[in-house]
């Protein structure tokens, strides 16, 4: 959990992050869980749980600290459950199990009763009361082994002291096995594992077993070391029976989800972990919410082998919280709550100390999410969070990694109705037909087949995922002649999909057939969501079947050469991987020049990746351009993994190099490039005007007509907004998601937060002055916490920027009141290039809106 939650997966803990080697490993934990060195004589601070003054919360809610945990004699708490009687279990991650009475509502906080369980087990990461007993979720830490526990009274006189285990699960560290729930039927558990834990003996399967890497541009991984070897499905949710005994795998392909919850509709969660080294890389994923429908699969792969959000092979989150570190969720059904709050999901981030409340609406057969502040804190390292149906309250912890732990209760103290929330039907009709094609799934069935085609063309991705899913149960045989002969494309696409996930490189002949069915779509006439579907059929024929014959490999190349590069960036990646792939004459330069004018350095990444195993079709001039190339990326900023996976790139490359290049290109190659200061610009510039919001918001307002797309996109880049800001599937991760900035801030408000960023400045993103006992203030954002080290971000432009501070030195923290976000970064732009800029924010990432149509 805390495993990877606390560690490899917080957000920015770049400089100081996890190697997987063991020797490695070591001397990278030395140096963030012991303290920062204290000069002799400075004075302390003692130490206790996050006072309830530096935590916020939503107006009319009440947040008391019940409990400081003595770390010396309790360690640090990171689990939380309640029994039967309403009183909660707690475990410290590297000790024992405690029962807590919380004090009544209203009562005082020195009432809360702290002791501990008499069973010889801990270090838990899942905790349940159900069906008599404690089910206890291990993740060995010092002690115990890793697996899942039954736990009970011998006597059956309320004191736990029997342990049984149940499953001795493989994995343990930062990504061992998580959470355990009751499932919605009552009469099983669920079980959840991060993706350094083996799959553990399935008696059933919701997801077809035919799960593989499935990249064709060859993988490089992870440059510092992190999960080498780790293969699909990786992070997993599992439904067990009471005893333990019959697993069947529900979804696959997280990084490190931790928790796992419900809502009322039966439909299941999860917050994922991102691979904060990865940030401003192109397979970067933000932390996220996930619907973890049955036979889900979320494509995480080790290093650059990730599927991408848009791949139709995996499915997308419903939510993307950016960088975090996710522990506990839950939903807050039996909360004295307004009903907004009752049925939202909440959801803990330890790194950044905050408690988002997710507040979902039905879309098609899944849901769309919005992320709510709902408590945040400096620091305020939550663990876990539950709502306490006895009275009514919400509980969560904070701790973990050593750090100083705390247990709080929050309660409703406004006077809005705290009646318990009803349920609706919004979607329920939607969710009716995916569930339908659940049923066929771990099963051969000769109507599924039939059931299943007209929703592969669904305009519902979710329904589109099942119904290939249904098919990839069945036998190929049944339904092939039937793909091949199919005339719509998007049935035809996702049909080619699964007929090539169930493939072989033995299939010589039904890649043939799989290829002459895609020749037949009119690239024209798909959207560019269905291209890059159609796009990835092709890849998945390939990766699967293996490289065609050289006049396939020729036909498909030269059709497919004719539509690079493409307007959109995602539909060119997938372009280039294809064509790099087959080496299709023609696909250098095109790729070199995309490589050389992108604004973003994602996409630049992209070709350069692409571009480092094609061996043919080179010129020395474009060898010596690409080459060059590395100088520049080493001046961009990323995850701690980003400069040492380019040197990776480029040590490829100059391995596909043919003897006559190398010798030409040998001093050149001598040069290894270096780290550099940050280049954002793409051309030098010189002031133009101090804008004030006032001389933009009245144009703004009246309408953006005639703009131009791509240089609004261009000028994004150059005013080093993705350098911090992610903007669909591109940019940094240490500012906000400004994708859907179009429906949160009007033209004026937009204007001011980015001409006058430090006149208001959003808690989730501000900066904290943090003053020590010998007189230093550092200012930046607190990112982790590891033990008494309380590392600090103080340059938002380059994520390795981190001051450790030992907390027995702080003698205060105090929000700062300038911005991290630079002033100034429109001065040299012209008011016709802000207009395309402010346009683009407002695109939501769509070239075809109408102000992008000539006048």
């Amino acid at each position: 959990m805390i495993g990877h939650r606390f560690f490899v997966s917080l957000p920015l803990l770049l400089a100081f992050a996890l190697c997987a080697a063991e020797g490695q490993e070591e001397k990278k934990k030395k140096s963030i869980r012991e303290p920062v060195p204290i000069p002799p004589g400075t004075k302390l601070v003692k130490q206790t749980a996050t006072p309830i003054e530096l935590i916020k919360a939503k107006k009319d809610f009440k947040v008391e600290l019940l409990y400081s945990v003595p770390k010396e004699t309790q360690g640090s708490w990171v689990n939380l459950c309640v029994d039967d009687k309403g009183r909660l279990i707690t475990s410290d991650q590297y000790g024992k199990l405690y029962r807590v009475t919380p004090p009544a509502l209203g009562g005082k906080t020195e009432a809360t009763k702290v002791e501990p369980i008499p069973a010889d087990i801990g270090e838990a990461q899942g905790l349940l009361w159900a069906f008599d007993g404690l089910y206890v979720v291990v993740n060995r830490g010092k002690k115990y082994e890793s697996g899942l526990y039954r736990v009970t009274s011998s006597r059956n006189d309320d004191v736990l002291d029997k342990v049984v285990q149940l499953r001795k699960i493989k994995g343990g560290g930062e990504h061992g096995p998580h959470a355990v729930i009751l499932s919605p039927d009552g009469k099983s558990i669920h079980v959840c594992c991060g993706n350094h834990t083996d799959l553990t003996e399935i008696s059933a399967s919701q997801v077809p077993k035919i799960w593989g890497e499935d990249f064709i541009v060859p993988r490089l991984w992870d440059a510092n070391g992190h999960a080498v070897g780790r293969m699909a499905p990786a992070g997993v949710v599992y439904q067990v029976d009471p005893a333990g005994q019959k697993w069947n795998l529900i979804s696959i392909g997280y990084r490190n989800e931790y928790d796992i919850a419900f809502n009322r509709a039966g439909e299941l969660f999860t917050f994922d972990a991102d691979m904060e080294w990865d940030i401003n890389l192109p397979w970067y994923r933000p932390t996220r919410i996930c619907h973890a429908v049955p036979g889900s699969e979320f494509g995480w792969r080790g290093g650059t082998g990730k599927c991408y959000e848009y791949h139709p092979d995996n499915l997308p989150p419903v939510v993307n919280v950016g960088p975090g570190s996710p522990t506990g969720i839950a939903f807050g059904y039996g909360a004295k709550f307004p009903a907004k709050y009752q049925d939202a999901l909440f959801c803990c981030d330890w790194s950044y100390g905050k408690l988002y409340a997710i507040h979902f609406k039905p879309d098609g057969s899944s849901y769309k999410g919005e992320t709510e502040e709902f408590i945040i804190g400096t620091p305020l390292p939550l663990t876990d969070v539950i709502v306490n149906p006895k009275d009514g309250a919400m509980y969560f912890t904070i701790g973990g990694r050593n750090t100083m732990s705390g247990l709080y209760r929050v309660t409703y103290v406004g006077s809005e109705s705290t009646a318990p929330s009803k349920a609706t039907d919004d979607g329920a009709a939607a969710r009716k037909v995916r569930q339908q094609l659940e049923a066929y799934y771990d099963k051969q069935d000769p109507k599924a087949a039939d059931f299943a085609w007209k929703y592969l063309s669904s305009e519902d991705r979710f329904l589109r995922f099942a119904a290939r899913t249904v098919l990839e149960f069945q036998d190929p045989k049944t339904w092939e002649e039937r793909a091949f002969a199919e005339t719509d494309p998007v049935a035809l696409t996702h049909a080619i999909l699964g007929l090539a996930r169930l493939s072989t490189p033995k299939s010589d002949v039904r890649q043939g057939k799989m290829l002459q069915a895609l020749q037949r779509v009119d690239w024209t006439k798909l959207s560019d969501a269905q291209k890059i579907d159609y796009l990835r059929a092709y890849q998945l024929v390939f990766v699967r079947t293996g490289m065609p014959d050289s006049a396939a490999r020729q036909s498909v190349g030269a059709r497919i050469i004719a539509w690079y590069p493409d307007a959109t960036r995602e539909v060119n990646a997938e372009l280039g991987k294809i064509l790099c792939f087959l080496e299709t004459p023609g696909v250098v330069p095109k790729t070199l020049a995309i490589l050389q004018n992108s604004p973003t350095q994602e996409e630049q990444v992209e070709m350069a990746l692409s571009l480092r195993t094609v061996k043919s079709g080179w010129t020395i001039k474009e060898r010596e351009a690409y080459f060059n190339w590395f100088h520049k990326g080493m001046s961009y900023r990323g995850g701690n993994s980003f400069h040492k996976f380019l040197l990776n790139i480029r040590k490829d490359a100059i391995a596909s190099l043919v003897a006559d290049e190398e010798a030409v290109l040998a001093p050149m190659l001598a040069k290894t490039p270096e780290v550099k200061a940050p280049q954002f610009s793409t051309k030098p510039r010189s002031p133009v005007k101090k804008y004030a919001v006032a001389d933009l918001a009245p144009i703004v307002e009246k309408g953006l007509a005639g703009r131009d797309f791509d240089k609004g996109r261009n000028l994004f880049g150059e005013a080093k907004c993705f350098a911090c800001h992610r903007f669909g599937n591109e940019g940094g991760g240490t500012g906000p998601d400004l994708t859907i900035v179009s429906g949160r801030f009007a033209p004026r408000d937009l204007l001011e937060a980015i001409l006058e960023p430090s006149k208001i400045i959003s808690d989730q993103y501000g900066a904290v002055n943090v003053l020590t006992t010998d007189s230093r203030v550092i200012s930046g954002r607190i990112i982790n916490l590891a033990g008494d080290n309380i590392m600090v971000n103080t340059d938002m432009l380059d994520p390795n920027k981190i001051v450790a501070v030992n907390r027995n030195i702080v003698e205060s923290l105090a929000p700062s009141k300038i911005s991290m976000m630079p002033d100034g970064l429109f001065d040299t732009f012209t008011q016709e290039e802000i207009l395309d800029l402010v346009a683009y924010l407002y695109s939501r990432g769509d070239r075809n809106q109408k102000m992008y149509r000539k006048q």
